[in-house]
């Protein structure tokens, strides 16, 4: 099976400052890679350089970023704005920030599905309300006529992802999706982009610090350390047999669930 998406020697700079130094990665359809690494080790930065969103001061110095074989660094905004969404969706850490406050949820993923064609209001209510109901919100009808601060922080991660997942794109980028959320409601958005991948086929490039999930969710596992790799693998061999003292140190911080907070599986 052929790569979707494919990074080769990829640096990044913000002004004089080098955050990302030739970083690559593979990652095949259905597959799920977490970046993990200490704050400031350039996972999020490599996210915003595959949808194009690098702050103004942001520069890709060189290396590719392969979607589809098509170079992400090289097309135009107005190419990679038809990309995002369509073929690849974004998860927020703070999915609700995401949102418009005085837009009604239904009414933004309306605009989302009339990017790519006119399905009349009705059928995306029907269509949207399976979608919620996936991702384990059982009143869709209240969840597309509420507005974003009437949802819990769970209800709004989750549409987030319902949101991502709207147009079914083939690969899903998600940036610490569960970091501001406690350990139950972490569990169920675990499971949540688990079924995305099982239900779409959809591939995740994920950055999380937190490593219970990623032992719970990747086939794949890239440690970043100051911009540069210093581990990367099978998800098996980096955390069971890691060879990197830096990943020792990660795996070794990491807290020790008690037995109610074990994800399931």
């Amino acid at each position: 099976m052929s790569d979707l998406l494919t990074i080769k020697d990829l640096t990044i700079s913000y002004k004089e400052t080098e955050a990302v130094s030739r970083v690559s990665l593979s990652l095949k359809k259905g597959e799920i890679l977490c970046l993990v690494g200490e704050s400031g080790s350039g996972k999020s930065t490599i996210l915003k350089a595959v949808t194009g969103l690098l702050s103004s001061d942001g520069q890709i110095q060189s290396g590719q970023i392969l979607f589809k074989n098509t170079d992400l660094a090289s097309i135009s905004d107005r190419d990679l704005r038809k990309l995002c969404g369509r073929e690849i969706g974004v998860v927020f850490q703070n999915a609700g920030a995401s949102f418009h406050p005085m837009r009604t949820i239904g009414d933004q993923l309306y605009e989302i599905e009339r990017t790519v064609g006119r399905m009349d209001r009705k059928a995306f209510n029907e269509k949207a309300g399976g979608l919620l109901l996936k991702f384990g919100l059982s009143d869709p009808k209240r969840v597309l006529s509420s507005y974003p601060f009437e949802l819990s922080g769970g209800m709004q991660q989750r549409v987030g992802i319902a949101a991502a997942m709207l147009l079914s794109p083939g690969l899903l980028l998600a940036d610490e999706p569960t970091s501001a959320l406690d350990v139950t409601l972490q569990k169920q958005v675990v499971e949540e982009l688990l079924m995305t991948r099982q239900e779409y086929k959809a591939a995740i490039l994920m950055v999380t610090h937190q490593m219970g999930i990623v032992r719970r969710m990747a086939d794949q596992v890239l440690v970043l350390k100051e911009g540069k790799t210093v581990e990367y693998g099978p998800a098996d061999q980096v955390l069971n047999h890691p060879k990197a003292d830096y990943t020792k140190k990660l795996l070794a911080a990491e807290p020790k669930l008690r037995k109610s907070e074990e994800p399931e599986g």
